[in-house]
């Protein structure tokens, strides 16, 4: 093994202090999210892609990715996306899941990202933001369901706040 392997390694070792961190998994995440994004830009590229989206668009992305996110990593009709990944513990909220983690190396840093809405939530946004240079029409419309659906949670913890 060279200098520069044994180097890392030992940088990884005192990084994760004996706990299970999958810094390996991770890096491979990120390298398939940077691949990815590499590959749409060059096909936006080579497309003539939009300089820039719309104020209204964002907002209706930002919505949207929110809810989307949430419904992927918390809610209980997505669980079997999940269960190859984490265990359930029991609920978390109006109509989500409480899940831990399970595995280790490339099964945990996927569960890590699919049962937390701010790491799939990148993804999420990613998504809408080429589906937004691709194909803006379908993407508003699938976007507005998600955004909708989010409002509609708000209106109803606030009806139900109200009722007490």
């Amino acid at each position: 093994m060279g200098t520069v392997a044994r180097a890392a390694r030992s940088e990884a070792e005192q990084y994760k202090a004996g706990r299970d961190i999958p810094l390996g998994a991770y890096a491979g995440l990120m390298g398939a999210y940077t691949v990815t994004v590499g590959a749409m830009a060059v096909t936006l590229h080579r497309r003539g892609a939009p300089e820039r989206l719309a104020w209204g668009d964002l907002v209706l992305l930002a919505l949207a990715a929110q809810k989307l996110s949430r419904l992927i990593s918390k809610d209980a009709v997505t669980s079997p996306l999940r269960a190859p990944f984490t265990i359930n513990v029991g609920t978390d909220g109006p109509a989500e899941m409480a899940e831990e983690v399970r595995g280790n190396g490339a099964r945990k840093a996927a569960g890590e990202m699919v049962s937390c809405p701010f790491c799939i939530g990148q993804w999420v946004s990613t998504i809408g933001v080429f589906g937004m240079a691709v194909a803006p029409r379908w993407t508003r419309l699938a976007a507005s369901v998600f955004a909708i659906s989010g409002g509609a949670d708000i209106l109803q913890f606030l009806y139900a706040r109200l009722q007490q």
